[in-house]
C-alpha cells in the first residue's frame, strides 16, 4: 500500500520537536500526471480538517499542475508527482536499525557544470532572469534499509525538518534545513527561504570570521533579497491587502556544516484560502528556481539534465485541524 509508512521530525513553535511516525494509513491518493495534483491536496487536506494526520510530498515537476506557463523537464515515471496519506494515530518517533551501504557516487563533469554557467550567466547579461539556482544530481548504488539511510541522516543534520516517506517501490529521506511553509487554522502563512551560504570554520575564531564575512556580503544579500522580493509577492495572492511583511531579514543560521542566510516573509492569509491555492502561490519555491520564477524554470529545464523529482519540491505534514508545514525539499535522497 502506498506511504505504509512515514516519519516526521519537525520543529515545533515553541522550540521543541515534533517527532512523529506512522503506519496503516485509512486513505492513500497518489498523483501520476498533472491534472490530478490539485484533486489529491484537496483529499488531503479535507481529511486532516475532519481530524486525520496526513503525510506527503509534492514533486518538483507538478509546478505544471498549478501554472502551466511553468516549464519543467518530463517527470520521473518511477516516482508519483504528488502522494499522501491519512493516519489514524501518531507514535512518538523511535530510531530504527538496520544497515546500508551506497557508492560510488555519479557527479556532473567540470566542463557540463561550467557550460551551464556559463549560459546562465549570458541569460543575466541579456536580462532573462536575475538568478537561476542550477542544480546537478547525484547518483550511487544503494544496499540495505532506506530508513536506516534516513536515520543516519537525521543524526548528522538533527536541526531540520526531517521526513521519511516509504512508498514501497520508492522511498524519501529529507533533511531539509529549509522552511517552505507553515500554515496555522488561524490564517498565518510563513516561509523562511534560505539563500546565501559559507562554510563553517575549522575553529571558534575561523568559524565566526565566515559568520562575519557572510553577513557582510552585498552578493549574497542581493541573492537573498531577490527571492525575499518574489516570496512577497507569491504571498500577496493569498493575502489579506497590507498583511505582508518581512519580520526577519538576512539572519544567519548555523548549520553542521555550514552557515545559512535566511530570511522570513509572512503574512495572514484570506477566509477563502485552501491548500491547493497556498501551493498555487508559492510552488516551487523561488529559492530553489531563481527569479523571475518563470524564466528561470525555463532555464533550469533546459539545463539540467534529469528530472529533480522530490528534490526541490515539498514534503510535509498536516496535523488533525489543518495546520500544515512543509519543508523544501532540499537535502534529500530518493531509493
Amino acid at each position: 500500500m502506498l506511504l505504509e509508512r512515514a516519519a516526521i521530525d519537525f520543529p515545533a513553535a515553541d522550540g521543541t520537536r515534533l517527532r512523529r511516525e506512522f503506519a496503516t494509513p485509512r486513505a492513500t491518493w497518489i498523483a501520476t500526471e498533472p491534472v490530478q495534483v490539485v484533486a489529491v491536496l484537496r483529499a488531503a487536506e479535507a481529511e486532516a480538517r475532519d481530524g486525520r494526520w496526513v503525510v506527503g510530498f509534492v514533486a518538483y515537476e507538478a509546478a505544471t499542475a498549478f501554472d502551466t506557463a511553468l516549464p519543467t523537464l518530463p517527470a520521473d515515471p518511477s516516482l508519483p508527482l504528488a502522494a499522501f496519506a491519512a493516519y489514524d494515530e501518531a507514535d512518538e518517533l523511535t530510531p530504527a536499525s538496520g544497515d546500508f551501504s551506497c557508492g560510488p557516487w555519479t557527479l556532473t563533469s567540470r566542463r557540463e557544470f561550467d557550460t551551464a554557467i556559463a549560459a546562465i550567466h549570458r541569460g543575466i547579461s541579456a536580462g532573462r532572469h536575475y538568478q537561476v539556482n542550477f542544480t546537478t544530481g547525484l547518483e550511487a548504488p544503494f544496499h540495505g534499509h532506506p530508513r536506516a539511510l534516513f536515520e543516519a541522516l537525521r543524526r548528522a543534520q538533527p536541526d531540520g525538518y526531517c521526513a521519511y516517506l516509504d512508498g514501497g517501490d520508492w522511498q524519501l529521506a529529507s533533511v531539509s534545513p529549509e522552511l517552505f511553509f507553515d500554515w496555522t487554522p488561524e490564517g498565518r502563512l510563513t516561509t523562511r527561504p534560505m539563500k546565501g551560504t559559507a562554510p563553517r570554520g575549522h575553529d571558534a575564531a575561523e568559524d565566526q570570521q565566515r559568520a562575519d564575512e557572510l553577513r557582510r556580503s552585498e552578493k549574497e544579500q542581493a541573492e537573498n533579497l531577490m527571492i525575499v522580493d518574489l516570496l512577497r509577492n507569491d504571498l500577496s495572492r493569498v493575502a489579506r491587502l497590507g498583511s505582508v511583511s518581512v519580520p526577519r531579514l538576512f539572519d544567519l543560521e548555523a548549520l553542521p556544516t555550514a552557515w545559512q542566510m535566511t530570511s522570513t516573509v509572512s503574512c495572514e492569509t484570506r477566509a477563502d484560502v485552501d491548500l491547493v491555492q497556498v501551493f498555487a502561490a508559492l510552488f516551487p519555491c523561488g529559492s530553489v528556481t531563481g527569479a523571475p520564477k518563470g524564466t528561470a524554470m525555463a532555464a533550469i529545464s533546459e539545463l539540467e539534465a534529469r528530472p529533480r523529482g522530490a528534490y526541490c519540491g515539498a514534503i510535509g505534514l498536516i496535523r488533525p485541524g489543518g495546520h500544515a508545514t512543509f519543508n523544501v525539499a532540499i537535502r534529500t535522497v530518493a531509493t
